[in-house]
């Protein structure tokens, strides 16, 4: 680019080279689950009339129910339920929760702590109004040991207290531990197959769908849920959220979502249809594209010296990159230099503050053209140590590979 400095375009020339093998073989990934998704289509004979939606109740909407079922053929599971009514990611898993816990039964997260808005949900922070604690589920959760599931803490606790159901959170939401890979989660579910099989095994795969060729749901999860303005909708999805897993707990969330006796025959998809069945078209190549520019990313900065995590070579399972700056102020520039490069608000100065569902103050470098959109590029973090921001998504591997170079420009060749 033009206004990249001669030492800083060679380092990108070198950067390019370094990591097409990585590249390729998101290119790969992504070939494999476009197929997969057009096989759905195919399979389910989607026409031109499923995307025009419905209104009031939404009865009898061809469109929505084909579409819970090319859900369902993709994530390989008995049933699927993807809806507008879920109003982000945290709810459709509180959704999916709420659907499938009475009270006296226990729910128990392997992966350490859940993410910060989960806590809320739950009541283990915040003041509890509306959390599962307030009407009688209980919590726990097995620590990570040197971020990894500590297996035989894990199963010392299930093994003693037969959890309604156990949740593994695939990302790494605001943690510097690493998002586990399908295959890092095969033995997770395994073993709680084993130790509690009883047990609902429930998978947070937000940030997580089409980043590999296989989902957890394939190796015997039992209900997985996420959000549309992630992966899933491709950048297309205004509003919404997915659940897939077996028969009856997909039943028993759709009755928690709308009302007993209501079930998922209503709940109006208005005019949602045209951008769910196309952004989930197109979302292996824009997961793809999104991932292609979080190693260049962590190979960029990597070279500059930040500390990054993941490293632009290790396994890729979400769009997630951390960049840890163990400084406040150096965290604050980062993310205003990310707003300066948004296709939308460039112009804004991204600061500190309270936001829904967080106990800490968060900046959030967002300028995306849906609100809160991860699956457009953008970077947040809360105030609190080892001060990171967590990078993700990207419509385009162009845009995101000009943003971040801008952004190194700016912070390391400009002072």
């Amino acid at each position: 680019m033009n206004n990249w400095p001669q030492e800083l375009q060679q380092i990108v020339n070198e950067i390019d080279q370094q990591i097409a093998p990585q590249l390729s073989k998101i290119d790969d990934n992504i070939l494999f689950n476009q197929n997969k998704v057009l096989q759905a289509f195919k399979d389910e004979a989607v026409a031109e009339a499923d995307l025009i939606g419905s209104t009031g109740y939404g009865s009898d909407d061809s469109g929505r129910d084909k579409l819970d079922r090319i859900y369902a053929q993709i994530f390989h599971t008995e049933d699927a339920l993807v809806r507008s009514q879920f109003v982000s990611g945290t709810h459709t898993l509180a959704t999916a929760m709420a659907g499938n816990l009475l009270p006296g039964d226990e729910l128990t997260y392997i992966t350490g702590m859940p993410y910060d808005t989960l806590q809320q949900v739950i009541g283990i922070a915040g003041d509890g109004r509306g959390s599962l604690k307030s009407y009688g589920v209980k919590f726990s959760h097995v620590p990570l040991k040197d971020g990894d599931v500590d297996f035989a803490a894990a199963r010392k606790l299930l093994s003693e207290h037969q959890p309604k159901m156990v949740v593994i959170q695939r990302s790494r939401g605001y943690d510097t531990r690493q998002s586990f890979t399908v295959e890092k989660i095969k033995p997770m579910i395994a073993m709680i197959r084993e130790v509690s099989p009883n047990s609902i095994v429930f998978v947070d795969n937000c940030y997580g769908e089409f980043s590999e060729k296989h989902e957890p749901t394939e190796f015997g999860a039992d209900l997985m849920a996420g959000s549309l303005i992630k992966n899933a909708g491709g950048g297309l999805a205004k509003v919404g959220g997915y659940v897939v897993g077996k028969h009856e707990l997909i039943e028993n969330t759709a009755a928690r979502l709308t009302a007993g006796g209501i079930g998922r025959e209503e709940g109006a998809s208005l005019n949602n249809n045209l951008d769910y069945f196309e952004g989930l078209f197109i979302s292996p190549s824009v997961t793809g594209n999104a991932i292609k520019g979080a190693i260049y990313s962590s190979a960029l900065l990597a070279r500059m010296g930040a500390q990054v995590s993941p490293k632009w070579d290790d396994d890729r399972t979400d769009l997630i990159q951390a960049v840890i700056f163990h400084d406040k102020d150096k965290m604050i520039r980062f993310a205003k230099a990310l707003q300066e490069n948004s296709p939308i608000n460039s112009f804004v100065d991204p600061v500190p503050s309270n936001d829904t569902g967080y106990e800490d103050q968060v900046i959030m470098a967002d300028g995306s053209f849906v609100e809160g959109a991860s699956i457009e590029f953008s970077g947040d973090g809360p105030i609190r140590p080892p001060y990171a921001i967590y990078m993700q998504g990207g419509l385009t591997y162009a845009h995101v590979k000009i943003a971040i170079t801008n952004a190194v420009n700016e912070l390391f060749f400009q002072n």
